[in-house]
């Protein structure tokens, strides 16, 4: 599929996905004109980067986890990194609710003296 195909069945804009190339998340052939071709698996590895860039991994560390991801194999190093980076998530999670409930409170406070 051309690069615009795989934008659009991924939500994910042309200029991100050259972006992950330069990365070297994602690769693609070229044809003679030079146009951009990704084989179909390409959708749910550029769904999975979106998810790590979401979770807050860096270009980088992607790209060191995709390895374990395509062939089911981890390293104790990978694993160790991963449950880093998950522990990282979990600290931000936690840091969210705690700033959810001091929100709340003041909408509670707020609410009670009739604002």
């Amino acid at each position: 599929m051309r690069i615009g195909e795989l934008a659009d069945r991924t939500g994910v804009s042309v200029r991100a996905l050259r972006y992950y190339e330069e990365q070297g998340l994602l690769t693609a052939t070229r044809s003679a004109s030079g146009q951009r071709h990704y084989p179909e698996p390409a959708v749910d590895r550029v769904l999975l980067i979106q998810q790590l860039y979401a979770a807050g991994l860096a270009s980088k560390t992607i790209l060191g986890f995709l390895p374990c991801v395509e062939t089911g194999v981890s390293t104790p190093d990978s694993m160790a990194r991963l449950r880093a980076e998950r522990d990282r998530i979990d600290a931000q999670v936690n840091g969210l609710i705690e700033t959810r409930e001091r929100l709340d409170a003041i909408i509670a406070s707020a609410a009670a003296a009739g604002l």
